[in-house]
């Protein structure tokens, strides 16, 4: 009979057997910049989550520094929105003016500006409409701008999640013909049209004004098509890959993690985390036993690096947890 329960038989024990180990050097931290001045407004949908004004960001950059996670997730909140999207790629929008204040205070913090344009436009969807439809191709010179503003504002990646066919690759081109070239692109590759973005979109005020985004995010019930979009992004140009959502598509990150040899990256998203953060506010529940559990999941199933609404409260149990 097999004693399975010999390497089970203490704490020092199942710790020198463990397979999978979390570091917070894995982990990066999204925040919401909004336009205006001496704004700290909590998300209500998401407990401990706040929108920031430039000017109140020291309240939160110092614990990402100390924290030893490797950087944070860039979305901006513009005050002006229009068809068009046109803060999105405008040199001294909120977002662009948020990267420089970062960069200047703190210029080893890695700073992934996300490029999309459904926070900036008034319809809310990610790219152009014309009818009803959103337009893909007339959308990518849009993506491009607001990827080369961000460059220059000093991003130190980009990460394109609009979902329009093509715009890896125009990217790309973009930036590269503006100077940009060792800027790395993360693409998120494999962006299910999935319930769990709820809370999110009240945090970046970003839920589509008509319809749904089901015409350009992928069907939750596609694991193949996942491949072929994480393939095809590679092919494009990018640099790193991403599943998104993570922990209802966990057979997602196994499988890409089996195919492809790029950085996998997964997004423990809005709904993700609200969830935990609900139940266990109720006593259902004990968070930090939780949390770390569905991180340790994520990384289990292939993932390189997390995003996630927990990096900081993680990191700080993973170092409690090596003490």
């Amino acid at each position: 009979m097999q004693r399975f329960r010999r390497l089970r038989a203490n704490a020092a024990m199942r710790r020198m057997v463990r397979e999978t180990r979390l570091d917070p050097a894995e982990l990066i931290y999204p925040i919401f910049v909004a336009e205006g001045e001496n704004i700290k407004n909590p998300v209500d949908s998401m407990p401990t989550v706040f929108q920031y004004s430039i000017d109140r960001l020291p309240d939160i950059l110092p614990q990402i520094a100390d924290s030893g996670i490797s950087g944070l997730l860039i979305f901006g909140i513009p005050a002006h929105k229009d068809a068009r999207g046109s803060e999105a790629y405008n040199d001294n929008g909120v977002t662009q003016r948020a990267v420089r204040y970062i960069k200047e205070h703190y210029p080893d913090m890695l700073v992934i500006a996300d490029v999309c344009l459904c926070e900036y436009t008034d319809h809310g969807h990610c790219g152009l409409v014309c009818g009803g439809r959103i337009l893909n191709d007339e959308t990518l010179p849009l993506l491009c701008a607001m990827s080369v503003s961000l460059a220059r504002a000093g991003a130190d990646i980009i990460a394109p999640s609009d979902m329009m066919d093509g715009r890896v690759a125009a990217i790309r081109q973009a930036l590269d013909e503006n100077g940009f070239i060792d800027t790395p692109i993360i693409a998120y590759s494999a962006k299910f049209a999935s319930g769990y973005y709820s809370p999110f979109r009240d945090a970046a005020h970003s839920a589509p004004g008509f319809g749904d985004r089901k015409t350009y995010q992928m069907d939750p019930a596609n694991g193949r098509e996942a491949l072929r979009e994480i393939a095809d992004d590679i092919a494009e140009g990018a640099d790193m890959v991403m599943v998104k959502p993570a922990l209802a598509y966990l057979d997602v990150l196994r499988a890409a993690r089996e195919r492809f040899d790029l950085p996998l990256v997964a997004y423990n998203v809005s709904g993700e985390f609200s969830m935990v953060k609900a139940a266990a506010q109720l006593g259902w529940i004990d968070e930090r036993r939780i949390v770390m559990e569905n991180l340790t999941a994520i990384k289990r199933a292939g993932a390189d690096i997390i995003i996630t609404y927990h990096a900081l409260d993680a990191a700080e149990w993973i170092k409690e947890e090596r003490l």
